[in-house]
Protein backbone atom coordinates (compact mmCIF):
# COMPACT_ATOMS: atom_id res chain seq x y z
CA UNK A 1 0.00 0.00 0.00
CA UNK A 2 2.51 2.23 0.64
CA UNK A 3 4.72 1.76 -2.21
CA UNK A 4 1.69 2.07 -4.43
CA UNK A 5 1.38 -1.19 -5.93
CA UNK A 6 -1.95 -2.34 -4.37
CA UNK A 7 -4.97 0.40 -4.89
CA UNK A 8 -8.76 0.23 -3.90
CA UNK A 9 -11.02 0.53 -6.80
CA UNK A 10 -14.47 1.88 -5.97
CA UNK A 11 -17.16 0.05 -8.14
CA UNK A 12 -19.52 2.05 -9.56
CA UNK A 13 -22.59 1.05 -11.79
CA UNK A 14 -21.92 1.59 -15.47
CA UNK A 15 -24.36 1.19 -18.22
CA UNK A 16 -22.08 -1.89 -19.07
CA UNK A 17 -23.26 -3.10 -15.22
CA UNK A 18 -26.44 -1.91 -14.96
CA UNK A 19 -27.66 -3.17 -18.41
CA UNK A 20 -28.12 -6.75 -17.74
CA UNK A 21 -29.88 -6.13 -14.46
CA UNK A 22 -32.16 -3.86 -15.60
CA UNK A 23 -33.03 -5.56 -18.94
CA UNK A 24 -33.35 -9.17 -16.57
CA UNK A 25 -37.35 -10.54 -16.16
CA UNK A 26 -38.00 -11.72 -12.56
CA UNK A 27 -38.03 -15.45 -13.67
CA UNK A 28 -34.10 -14.40 -15.05
CA UNK A 29 -33.75 -13.33 -11.08
CA UNK A 30 -34.67 -16.39 -9.66
CA UNK A 31 -32.71 -18.75 -11.63
CA UNK A 32 -29.43 -16.25 -10.63
CA UNK A 33 -30.28 -16.70 -7.00
CA UNK A 34 -30.82 -19.99 -7.06
CA UNK A 35 -27.73 -20.24 -9.17
CA UNK A 36 -25.32 -17.87 -7.05
CA UNK A 37 -26.53 -19.91 -3.83
CA UNK A 38 -24.84 -22.71 -5.16
CA UNK A 39 -21.65 -21.21 -6.69
CA UNK A 40 -21.25 -19.62 -3.40
CA UNK A 41 -21.18 -22.85 -1.44
CA UNK A 42 -18.94 -23.72 -4.15
CA UNK A 43 -16.08 -20.73 -3.03
CA UNK A 44 -16.57 -21.38 0.54
CA UNK A 45 -15.56 -25.07 0.30
CA UNK A 46 -19.41 -25.93 1.09
CA UNK A 47 -21.40 -29.41 -0.44
CA UNK A 48 -23.96 -28.29 -2.81
CA UNK A 49 -27.61 -28.08 -1.25
CA UNK A 50 -29.34 -31.01 -0.76
CA UNK A 51 -32.34 -32.21 -3.09
CA UNK A 52 -30.82 -29.83 -6.13
CA UNK A 53 -28.29 -31.91 -8.13
CA UNK A 54 -26.46 -29.90 -10.00
CA UNK A 55 -23.48 -31.79 -12.68
CA UNK A 56 -19.95 -31.15 -11.94
CA UNK A 57 -19.41 -29.49 -15.58
CA UNK A 58 -21.98 -27.12 -15.16
CA UNK A 59 -21.18 -25.95 -11.57
CA UNK A 60 -17.42 -25.15 -13.16
CA UNK A 61 -19.68 -23.05 -16.04
CA UNK A 62 -20.88 -21.16 -13.64
CA UNK A 63 -18.08 -20.71 -11.53
CA UNK A 64 -16.33 -19.40 -13.99
CA UNK A 65 -19.10 -17.25 -15.40
CA UNK A 66 -19.09 -15.71 -11.86
CA UNK A 67 -15.22 -14.66 -11.67
CA UNK A 68 -15.59 -13.30 -15.10
CA UNK A 69 -18.45 -11.28 -14.59
CA UNK A 70 -16.58 -10.35 -10.62
CA UNK A 71 -13.16 -9.26 -12.89
CA UNK A 72 -15.20 -7.63 -15.41
CA UNK A 73 -17.64 -5.79 -13.67
CA UNK A 74 -17.02 -6.05 -10.13
CA UNK A 75 -20.27 -7.76 -9.49
CA UNK A 76 -20.44 -11.78 -10.03
CA UNK A 77 -23.71 -12.19 -9.56
CA UNK A 78 -24.32 -10.63 -13.45
CA UNK A 79 -22.31 -13.49 -15.19
CA UNK A 80 -25.13 -15.44 -12.92
CA UNK A 81 -28.23 -13.86 -14.98
CA UNK A 82 -29.41 -16.09 -18.19
CA UNK A 83 -29.13 -14.94 -20.95
CA UNK A 84 -32.32 -17.26 -22.87
CA UNK A 85 -33.53 -13.76 -24.88
CA UNK A 86 -30.17 -13.66 -26.42
CA UNK A 87 -30.09 -17.13 -28.18
CA UNK A 88 -30.48 -18.02 -31.57
CA UNK A 89 -30.21 -16.12 -34.86
CA UNK A 90 -32.40 -12.90 -34.69
CA UNK A 91 -31.35 -11.09 -37.91
CA UNK A 92 -33.94 -10.61 -40.43
CA UNK A 93 -33.63 -13.09 -42.96
CA UNK A 94 -35.22 -11.24 -45.85
CA UNK A 95 -32.76 -9.61 -48.59
CA UNK A 96 -32.11 -6.08 -48.47
CA UNK A 97 -34.07 -5.57 -51.78
CA UNK A 98 -37.18 -7.25 -49.94
CA UNK A 99 -36.83 -4.64 -46.77
CA UNK A 100 -37.48 -2.01 -48.90
CA UNK A 101 -40.05 -2.99 -50.87
CA UNK A 102 -41.98 -4.32 -47.96
CA UNK A 103 -41.53 -0.87 -45.98
CA UNK A 104 -42.05 1.06 -49.22
CA UNK A 105 -45.26 -0.68 -49.59
CA UNK A 106 -46.57 -0.42 -46.04
CA UNK A 107 -46.04 3.54 -46.29
CA UNK A 108 -47.46 4.11 -49.82
CA UNK A 109 -50.54 1.67 -50.65
CA UNK A 110 -51.24 0.50 -47.40
CA UNK A 111 -51.12 3.82 -44.79
CA UNK A 112 -53.56 5.76 -47.01
CA UNK A 113 -56.88 7.03 -47.04
CA UNK A 114 -58.05 4.01 -48.70
CA UNK A 115 -58.06 1.85 -45.77
CA UNK A 116 -56.90 -1.03 -48.05
CA UNK A 117 -56.38 -4.04 -45.61
CA UNK A 118 -52.84 -6.09 -44.70
CA UNK A 119 -53.81 -8.63 -46.96
CA UNK A 120 -54.72 -6.59 -50.27
CA UNK A 121 -51.61 -4.87 -49.41
CA UNK A 122 -50.18 -8.20 -49.32
CA UNK A 123 -51.36 -8.96 -51.95
CA UNK A 124 -49.86 -6.21 -54.18
CA UNK A 125 -46.70 -6.95 -52.73
CA UNK A 126 -45.99 -9.97 -53.96
CA UNK A 127 -47.37 -9.39 -57.19
CA UNK A 128 -44.55 -6.51 -57.06
CA UNK A 129 -41.91 -9.07 -55.99
CA UNK A 130 -42.80 -11.35 -59.35
CA UNK A 131 -42.46 -8.74 -61.43
CA UNK A 132 -38.97 -7.68 -59.54
CA UNK A 133 -37.95 -11.66 -59.26
CA UNK A 134 -37.09 -11.26 -55.41
CA UNK A 135 -37.94 -13.03 -52.74
CA UNK A 136 -41.12 -12.21 -51.35
CA UNK A 137 -42.25 -11.61 -47.63
CA UNK A 138 -44.73 -13.65 -45.91
CA UNK A 139 -47.67 -12.49 -44.45
CA UNK A 140 -47.14 -12.63 -41.08
CA UNK A 141 -43.89 -10.61 -41.93
CA UNK A 142 -45.88 -7.63 -43.12
CA UNK A 143 -48.24 -7.67 -40.55
CA UNK A 144 -45.48 -8.03 -38.03
CA UNK A 145 -44.04 -5.04 -39.49
CA UNK A 146 -47.05 -2.71 -39.88
CA UNK A 147 -48.01 -3.36 -36.05
CA UNK A 148 -44.04 -1.67 -35.35
CA UNK A 149 -45.07 1.50 -37.30
CA UNK A 150 -45.92 4.41 -34.98
CA UNK A 151 -49.59 4.12 -33.82
CA UNK A 152 -50.30 8.10 -34.47
CA UNK A 153 -48.55 8.07 -38.01
CA UNK A 154 -50.57 4.92 -39.02
CA UNK A 155 -54.00 5.95 -38.05
CA UNK A 156 -53.38 9.71 -39.53
CA UNK A 157 -52.45 8.81 -43.27
CA UNK A 158 -55.44 6.22 -43.08
CA UNK A 159 -58.17 7.79 -40.78
CA UNK A 160 -57.21 11.57 -40.66
CA UNK A 161 -55.96 13.89 -37.54
CA UNK A 162 -59.16 13.20 -35.70
CA UNK A 163 -59.45 9.88 -35.79
CA UNK A 164 -55.41 9.91 -34.72
CA UNK A 165 -55.75 12.13 -31.94
CA UNK A 166 -56.15 9.84 -29.34
CA UNK A 167 -52.81 8.47 -30.06
CA UNK A 168 -51.36 11.52 -30.01
CA UNK A 169 -48.96 12.56 -27.12
CA UNK A 170 -50.68 15.00 -24.13
CA UNK A 171 -50.01 18.70 -23.46
CA UNK A 172 -49.99 18.88 -20.30
CA UNK A 173 -49.90 22.88 -20.47
CA UNK A 174 -51.95 25.47 -21.78
CA UNK A 175 -49.34 27.76 -22.27
CA UNK A 176 -45.18 27.05 -21.42
CA UNK A 177 -45.63 28.80 -18.00
CA UNK A 178 -49.10 28.24 -17.02
CA UNK A 179 -49.57 25.03 -15.25
CA UNK A 180 -52.54 22.75 -16.60
CA UNK A 181 -55.01 22.66 -13.68
CA UNK A 182 -53.86 26.13 -11.64
CA UNK A 183 -51.86 26.81 -8.55
CA UNK A 184 -54.94 27.95 -7.22
CA UNK A 185 -58.90 27.52 -6.75
CA UNK A 186 -60.35 29.74 -8.84
CA UNK A 187 -57.41 30.36 -11.61
CA UNK A 188 -58.81 28.52 -14.18
CA UNK A 189 -62.47 27.61 -14.97
CA UNK A 190 -63.95 25.52 -17.53
CA UNK A 191 -67.22 25.73 -18.82
CA UNK A 192 -69.22 23.64 -21.53
CA UNK A 193 -72.51 22.10 -22.23
CA UNK A 194 -73.88 19.05 -22.67
CA UNK A 195 -77.67 17.37 -23.38
CA UNK A 196 -77.83 14.82 -20.63
CA UNK A 197 -79.66 11.33 -21.23
CA UNK A 198 -82.69 11.70 -19.77
CA UNK A 199 -86.58 12.76 -20.72
CA UNK A 200 -88.38 14.93 -18.22
CA UNK A 201 -92.08 16.07 -18.21
CA UNK A 202 -94.38 19.26 -17.60
CA UNK A 203 -95.11 19.55 -13.86
CA UNK A 204 -98.20 20.84 -15.22
CA UNK A 205 -100.27 18.56 -18.01
CA UNK A 206 -97.20 16.06 -18.07
CA UNK A 207 -96.80 16.35 -21.58
CA UNK A 208 -93.01 15.18 -22.85
CA UNK A 209 -90.69 18.21 -23.17
CA UNK A 210 -87.52 16.42 -24.48
CA UNK A 211 -84.52 16.34 -22.85
CA UNK A 212 -82.34 19.46 -21.37
CA UNK A 213 -79.33 21.05 -21.46
CA UNK A 214 -76.66 21.26 -18.95
CA UNK A 215 -74.08 24.46 -19.00
CA UNK A 216 -71.37 23.26 -16.07
CA UNK A 217 -68.39 25.55 -15.24
CA UNK A 218 -65.99 23.64 -12.99
CA UNK A 219 -62.53 24.75 -11.11
CA UNK A 220 -60.04 22.97 -12.98
CA UNK A 221 -57.16 23.42 -9.29
CA UNK A 222 -59.89 21.33 -7.17
CA UNK A 223 -62.01 19.77 -9.64
CA UNK A 224 -65.25 21.24 -7.99
CA UNK A 225 -68.26 21.97 -9.68
CA UNK A 226 -68.71 26.27 -9.06
CA UNK A 227 -72.13 26.28 -10.71
CA UNK A 228 -74.47 24.49 -13.76
CA UNK A 229 -77.46 25.94 -15.73
CA UNK A 230 -80.37 23.80 -16.28
CA UNK A 231 -82.53 24.40 -19.58
CA UNK A 232 -84.43 22.88 -22.70
CA UNK A 233 -83.16 25.40 -24.86
CA UNK A 234 -79.56 24.59 -26.42
CA UNK A 235 -76.42 26.24 -25.96
CA UNK A 236 -76.79 30.20 -26.76
CA UNK A 237 -75.20 33.27 -25.13
CA UNK A 238 -78.10 33.59 -22.64
CA UNK A 239 -76.53 30.16 -21.38
CA UNK A 240 -73.15 31.78 -20.43
CA UNK A 241 -74.78 34.86 -19.20
CA UNK A 242 -76.60 32.52 -16.61
CA UNK A 243 -74.11 29.99 -16.27
CA UNK A 244 -71.92 33.28 -15.16
CA UNK A 245 -75.03 34.85 -12.94
CA UNK A 246 -75.33 31.73 -11.10
CA UNK A 247 -71.05 31.37 -10.19
CA UNK A 248 -71.22 34.99 -9.03
CA UNK A 249 -74.42 34.15 -6.62
CA UNK A 250 -73.22 31.48 -5.16
CA UNK A 251 -68.97 32.40 -4.79
CA UNK A 252 -69.36 36.19 -5.07
CA UNK A 253 -66.66 35.77 -7.55
CA UNK A 254 -65.66 34.58 -11.78
CA UNK A 255 -62.69 32.22 -12.53
CA UNK A 256 -59.81 34.39 -13.68
CA UNK A 257 -58.82 32.02 -16.64
CA UNK A 258 -62.09 30.83 -18.67
CA UNK A 259 -61.47 27.85 -20.93
CA UNK A 260 -64.08 27.55 -23.80
CA UNK A 261 -64.09 25.79 -26.77
CA UNK A 262 -64.56 27.04 -30.42
CA UNK A 263 -68.54 26.90 -29.86
CA UNK A 264 -70.42 30.30 -31.22
CA UNK A 265 -72.20 30.93 -28.35
CA UNK A 266 -68.82 31.86 -26.70
CA UNK A 267 -67.70 34.22 -29.56
CA UNK A 268 -70.95 36.21 -28.28
CA UNK A 269 -70.23 40.00 -28.03
CA UNK A 270 -72.19 39.94 -24.53
CA UNK A 271 -70.30 37.13 -23.11
CA UNK A 272 -66.51 38.50 -24.38
CA UNK A 273 -67.63 42.33 -22.90
CA UNK A 274 -68.73 40.20 -19.52
CA UNK A 275 -65.25 38.97 -18.68
CA UNK A 276 -63.54 41.71 -20.13
CA UNK A 277 -65.76 44.06 -17.44
CA UNK A 278 -64.68 41.80 -15.66
CA UNK A 279 -60.79 41.03 -15.98
CA UNK A 280 -61.07 37.31 -16.73
CA UNK A 281 -59.18 36.13 -19.38
CA UNK A 282 -61.01 33.73 -22.06
CA UNK A 283 -58.52 31.08 -23.96
CA UNK A 284 -59.82 29.15 -26.56
CA UNK A 285 -59.31 25.33 -26.64
CA UNK A 286 -57.91 24.00 -30.00
CA UNK A 287 -60.84 21.86 -32.21
CA UNK A 288 -61.53 18.64 -32.08
CA UNK A 289 -58.45 18.31 -28.29
CA UNK A 290 -61.05 17.50 -26.11
CA UNK A 291 -58.47 16.80 -23.56
CA UNK A 292 -57.89 20.48 -22.93
CA UNK A 293 -61.49 20.22 -21.51
CA UNK A 294 -60.87 16.87 -20.13
CA UNK A 295 -61.98 18.98 -16.50
CA UNK A 296 -65.56 19.23 -17.38
CA UNK A 297 -65.85 16.14 -19.80
CA UNK A 298 -64.87 13.98 -17.30
CA UNK A 299 -67.70 15.43 -14.73
CA UNK A 300 -70.01 15.40 -17.88
CA UNK A 301 -69.36 11.67 -17.92
CA UNK A 302 -69.23 10.89 -13.85
CA UNK A 303 -72.78 12.54 -13.83
CA UNK A 304 -74.28 10.38 -16.44
CA UNK A 305 -73.62 7.34 -15.47
CA UNK A 306 -73.63 7.84 -11.26
CA UNK A 307 -76.90 10.06 -11.40
CA UNK A 308 -78.90 10.78 -14.66
CA UNK A 309 -78.90 6.74 -15.97
CA UNK A 310 -80.08 5.73 -12.86
CA UNK A 311 -83.31 7.87 -13.27
CA UNK A 312 -86.42 7.00 -14.73
CA UNK A 313 -86.95 7.92 -18.12
CA UNK A 314 -83.12 7.84 -19.03
CA UNK A 315 -82.29 7.50 -22.82
CA UNK A 316 -79.51 4.96 -23.04
CA UNK A 317 -81.44 2.17 -24.86
CA UNK A 318 -81.82 5.08 -27.56
CA UNK A 319 -78.22 4.53 -28.45
CA UNK A 320 -79.61 1.29 -30.38
CA UNK A 321 -82.47 2.95 -32.12
CA UNK A 322 -83.67 -0.60 -33.70
CA UNK A 323 -84.24 -1.66 -30.26
CA UNK A 324 -87.04 0.34 -29.41
CA UNK A 325 -90.25 0.17 -28.91
CA UNK A 326 -93.21 1.82 -27.19
CA UNK A 327 -93.01 -0.36 -24.47
CA UNK A 328 -88.97 0.64 -23.61
CA UNK A 329 -89.45 4.19 -25.13
CA UNK A 330 -88.38 7.13 -22.56
CA UNK A 331 -90.40 9.15 -23.17
CA UNK A 332 -93.42 6.94 -22.02
CA UNK A 333 -91.68 6.31 -18.99
CA UNK A 334 -90.67 10.01 -18.65
CA UNK A 335 -91.58 11.33 -14.37
CA UNK A 336 -88.99 13.69 -13.47
CA UNK A 337 -89.53 17.56 -14.37
CA UNK A 338 -87.40 20.54 -14.94
CA UNK A 339 -87.51 22.00 -11.21
CA UNK A 340 -87.36 18.16 -9.49
CA UNK A 341 -84.32 17.37 -11.42
CA UNK A 342 -82.44 20.78 -10.74
CA UNK A 343 -83.15 19.88 -7.46
CA UNK A 344 -81.55 16.51 -6.95
CA UNK A 345 -78.96 17.52 -9.50
CA UNK A 346 -77.48 20.17 -7.05
CA UNK A 347 -77.60 17.96 -4.42
CA UNK A 348 -75.18 15.50 -6.22
CA UNK A 349 -73.39 18.07 -7.72
CA UNK A 350 -72.53 20.12 -4.66
CA UNK A 351 -73.14 17.62 -1.66
CA UNK A 352 -72.66 14.06 -2.81
CA UNK A 353 -69.76 14.20 -5.58
CA UNK A 354 -68.45 17.58 -3.92
CA UNK A 355 -67.87 15.04 -0.65
CA UNK A 356 -66.22 12.11 -2.03
CA UNK A 357 -62.30 11.67 -2.68
CA UNK A 358 -61.18 12.61 -6.25
CA UNK A 359 -59.03 9.71 -7.66
CA UNK A 360 -56.46 12.93 -9.51
CA UNK A 361 -56.74 14.45 -6.04
CA UNK A 362 -56.30 11.99 -3.12
CA UNK A 363 -59.60 13.92 -1.57
CA UNK A 364 -62.39 15.13 -2.20
CA UNK A 365 -62.99 18.54 -4.36
CA UNK A 366 -64.36 20.28 -1.36
CA UNK A 367 -61.10 19.86 0.62
CA UNK A 368 -59.27 20.49 -2.27
CA UNK A 369 -60.85 23.52 -2.34
CA UNK A 370 -60.69 24.62 1.11
CA UNK A 371 -56.83 23.88 1.07
CA UNK A 372 -56.09 25.64 -2.00
CA UNK A 373 -57.61 29.19 -0.08
CA UNK A 374 -55.71 28.37 2.72
CA UNK A 375 -52.37 27.71 1.25
CA UNK A 376 -53.00 30.56 -1.60
CA UNK A 377 -55.36 33.28 0.42
CA UNK A 378 -58.45 34.51 -0.72
CA UNK A 379 -58.16 37.36 -3.16
CA UNK A 380 -61.01 39.52 -1.65
CA UNK A 381 -60.27 42.06 -4.78
CA UNK A 382 -61.30 39.45 -7.17
CA UNK A 383 -65.00 39.52 -5.39
CA UNK A 384 -67.95 40.64 -7.27
CA UNK A 385 -71.19 41.94 -5.48
CA UNK A 386 -74.32 40.41 -6.95
CA UNK A 387 -75.98 43.48 -7.49
CA UNK A 388 -77.98 45.39 -10.19
CA UNK A 389 -75.19 46.33 -11.93
CA UNK A 390 -74.05 42.70 -12.42
CA UNK A 391 -77.61 42.04 -13.01
CA UNK A 392 -76.86 44.57 -16.03
CA UNK A 393 -74.06 42.85 -17.04
CA UNK A 394 -75.08 39.73 -17.77
CA UNK A 395 -78.50 40.96 -19.38
CA UNK A 396 -77.23 40.85 -23.83
CA UNK A 397 -78.00 44.01 -25.60
CA UNK A 398 -78.63 44.48 -29.45
CA UNK A 399 -76.01 44.51 -31.81
CA UNK A 400 -75.85 47.96 -31.91
CA UNK A 401 -76.08 48.19 -28.19
CA UNK A 402 -78.19 51.61 -28.11
CA UNK A 403 -81.82 52.44 -29.44
CA UNK A 404 -83.72 55.67 -30.28
CA UNK A 405 -85.86 57.10 -28.35
CA UNK A 406 -88.89 58.20 -30.09
CA UNK A 407 -91.34 61.21 -28.88
CA UNK A 408 -94.31 59.39 -27.80
CA UNK A 409 -93.58 55.83 -28.62
CA UNK A 410 -90.34 54.76 -26.33
CA UNK A 411 -87.13 52.60 -27.63
CA UNK A 412 -87.66 50.36 -30.35
CA UNK A 413 -86.22 46.82 -29.38
CA UNK A 414 -86.06 44.06 -31.41
CA UNK A 415 -88.65 45.31 -33.40
CA UNK A 416 -90.69 46.32 -30.11
CA UNK A 417 -91.38 49.67 -28.86
CA UNK A 418 -90.59 49.87 -24.72
CA UNK A 419 -91.54 53.16 -22.87
CA UNK A 420 -90.57 54.04 -19.48
CA UNK A 421 -91.17 57.56 -17.57
CA UNK A 422 -88.40 58.68 -18.18
CA UNK A 423 -88.28 58.97 -21.65
CA UNK A 424 -90.45 61.86 -21.16
CA UNK A 425 -88.12 64.31 -20.04
CA UNK A 426 -87.02 66.97 -22.89
CA UNK A 427 -83.12 65.79 -22.85
CA UNK A 428 -83.41 62.11 -23.41
CA UNK A 429 -86.22 62.56 -26.44
CA UNK A 430 -84.75 61.70 -30.10
CA UNK A 431 -81.16 60.68 -28.32
CA UNK A 432 -79.78 56.92 -28.34
CA UNK A 433 -79.20 55.59 -25.03
CA UNK A 434 -78.24 52.38 -24.17
CA UNK A 435 -80.81 49.28 -23.58
CA UNK A 436 -80.62 45.77 -22.06
CA UNK A 437 -83.21 42.90 -22.65
CA UNK A 438 -84.35 40.31 -20.57
CA UNK A 439 -84.06 37.07 -22.83
CA UNK A 440 -86.62 35.49 -20.83
CA UNK A 441 -89.29 37.99 -20.06
CA UNK A 442 -89.74 39.39 -23.35
CA UNK A 443 -92.31 41.92 -22.07
CA UNK A 444 -89.19 43.81 -19.62
CA UNK A 445 -86.65 45.91 -21.28
CA UNK A 446 -84.07 48.33 -19.17
CA UNK A 447 -82.74 52.01 -20.35
CA UNK A 448 -79.88 54.02 -18.77
CA UNK A 449 -81.34 57.43 -18.10
CA UNK A 450 -79.65 59.90 -16.39
CA UNK A 451 -76.56 57.55 -15.25
CA UNK A 452 -79.29 54.90 -13.97
CA UNK A 453 -80.71 51.64 -15.74
CA UNK A 454 -84.47 52.52 -15.24
CA UNK A 455 -87.22 49.37 -15.87
CA UNK A 456 -89.16 49.39 -19.53
CA UNK A 457 -92.34 47.93 -20.08
CA UNK A 458 -93.67 46.43 -23.83
CA UNK A 459 -96.69 48.57 -25.48
CA UNK A 460 -98.15 45.05 -25.69
CA UNK A 461 -96.84 43.93 -22.35
CA UNK A 462 -99.84 42.26 -21.10
CA UNK A 463 -99.50 40.07 -24.38
CA UNK A 464 -96.05 40.29 -23.89
CA UNK A 465 -95.24 39.32 -20.21
CA UNK A 466 -93.78 36.14 -19.75
CA UNK A 467 -93.01 34.69 -23.27
CA UNK A 468 -89.13 34.53 -24.17
CA UNK A 469 -87.33 35.50 -26.69
CA UNK A 470 -87.26 32.22 -28.45
CA UNK A 471 -91.04 31.87 -28.28
CA UNK A 472 -91.49 35.48 -30.29
CA UNK A 473 -88.58 34.31 -32.77
CA UNK A 474 -91.19 30.95 -33.31
CA UNK A 475 -93.80 33.24 -33.93
CA UNK A 476 -91.73 35.61 -36.19
CA UNK A 477 -91.13 32.54 -38.83
CA UNK A 478 -94.72 31.55 -39.06
CA UNK A 479 -96.32 34.87 -39.78
CA UNK A 480 -93.23 35.26 -42.30
CA UNK A 481 -94.00 31.95 -43.81
CA UNK A 482 -97.98 32.58 -44.01
CA UNK A 483 -97.52 35.72 -45.74
CA UNK A 484 -94.12 35.28 -47.83
CA UNK A 485 -96.60 34.54 -51.18
CA UNK A 486 -98.10 38.17 -51.59
CA UNK A 487 -96.56 40.50 -49.35
CA UNK A 488 -93.13 39.77 -49.64
CA UNK A 489 -91.04 42.38 -47.59
CA UNK A 490 -93.84 42.93 -45.10
CA UNK A 491 -91.86 44.21 -42.05
CA UNK A 492 -93.35 42.01 -38.90
CA UNK A 493 -95.08 45.17 -36.64
CA UNK A 494 -95.64 44.38 -32.68
CA UNK A 495 -99.61 44.73 -33.67
CA UNK A 496 -99.74 41.83 -35.59
CA UNK A 497 -97.11 39.97 -33.27
CA UNK A 498 -99.16 40.47 -30.37
CA UNK A 499 -102.31 39.06 -32.64
CA UNK A 500 -100.53 36.35 -33.82
CA UNK A 501 -99.67 35.36 -30.17
CA UNK A 502 -103.62 35.80 -28.68
CA UNK A 503 -105.02 33.37 -31.68
CA UNK A 504 -105.65 29.60 -31.75
CA UNK A 505 -103.09 29.00 -34.02
CA UNK A 506 -100.29 30.11 -31.90
CA UNK A 507 -101.50 28.63 -28.74
CA UNK A 508 -101.04 25.37 -30.48
CA UNK A 509 -97.76 26.51 -31.97
CA UNK A 510 -95.74 27.59 -28.90
CA UNK A 511 -97.48 25.66 -26.29
CA UNK A 512 -94.17 23.41 -25.81
CA UNK A 513 -91.99 26.30 -25.72
CA UNK A 514 -93.68 27.69 -23.28
CA UNK A 515 -94.26 25.29 -20.60
CA UNK A 516 -90.31 24.48 -21.43
CA UNK A 517 -90.22 28.22 -20.30
CA UNK A 518 -92.48 27.91 -17.27
CA UNK A 519 -90.14 24.63 -16.11
CA UNK A 520 -87.08 26.55 -16.30
CA UNK A 521 -88.46 29.88 -14.60
CA UNK A 522 -87.94 27.76 -10.96
CA UNK A 523 -84.56 26.89 -11.72
CA UNK A 524 -83.30 30.68 -12.20
CA UNK A 525 -82.84 32.34 -8.57
CA UNK A 526 -82.73 35.78 -10.79
CA UNK A 527 -85.49 38.29 -10.36
CA UNK A 528 -88.14 37.33 -12.86
CA UNK A 529 -91.51 38.67 -13.80
CA UNK A 530 -93.99 36.32 -12.36
CA UNK A 531 -95.89 33.01 -14.38
CA UNK A 532 -97.51 34.61 -17.70
CA UNK A 533 -100.84 35.30 -17.21
CA UNK A 534 -103.78 33.20 -19.41
CA UNK A 535 -105.00 35.28 -22.27
CA UNK A 536 -108.61 35.18 -24.79
CA UNK A 537 -108.16 33.60 -27.86
CA UNK A 538 -109.97 36.07 -30.36
CA UNK A 539 -109.01 35.73 -33.95
CA UNK A 540 -106.26 37.33 -35.86
CA UNK A 541 -107.07 41.03 -37.26
CA UNK A 542 -107.61 40.29 -41.03
CA UNK A 543 -110.05 41.43 -44.08
CA UNK A 544 -113.05 40.67 -42.35
CA UNK A 545 -113.95 37.87 -45.21
CA UNK A 546 -115.47 34.25 -44.27
CA UNK A 547 -112.58 31.62 -45.73
CA UNK A 548 -115.78 29.36 -47.00
CA UNK A 549 -116.34 32.56 -49.04
CA UNK A 550 -113.59 31.89 -51.07
CA UNK A 551 -113.92 28.19 -50.99
CA UNK A 552 -117.98 28.37 -52.57
CA UNK A 553 -116.73 31.11 -54.99
CA UNK A 554 -112.75 29.69 -56.09
CA UNK A 555 -112.63 27.30 -58.90
CA UNK A 556 -112.44 23.94 -59.40
CA UNK A 557 -109.19 22.28 -60.80
CA UNK A 558 -110.43 18.66 -60.38
CA UNK A 559 -112.22 16.39 -58.02
CA UNK A 560 -110.13 15.64 -54.69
Amino acid sequence: MKDGRIAATESRPTPETSGPLSAASEVDLKVANHRFEVVQRRLNGEPPPPGQPVPERTLRLWAARYREAKEQYGSGYLGLIPRTCQRGNRGSKLPEESRALLNQFIEQDHETLKQKSRFASWAALLHACDEKGIVAPSYVTLCRAVRRRPAFESVLKRQGRRAAYTYEPFYWELAPTTPRHGDRPFEIGHIDHTELDVELICSRTGQALGRPWMTLLTDAFSRRCLAFYLAFDAPSHRSCMMISRECVRRHGRLPQIVVIDGGPEFQSTYFEALLARYECIKKTRPPARARFGSCCERLFGTTNTRFIHNLRGNTQITRNVRQVTKSVDPREHATWTLAELHERLSEYLFEVYDTIDHPALGQSPREAFRAGFEATGIRSERMIPYDQEFLMATLPATPRGTAKVTPGRGAKINHIYYWSASFQDPSVENQRVPIRYDPFDVGTAYAFVRRHWVQCHSEYYTVFHGHSEKELMIASKELHRRQQCHSQGLAVTAKKLAGFLQSVEAAELLMAQRLRDQEAQATRNAPVAGAPTEFSVKPVEGDGVDDREHAESGEIYGEF
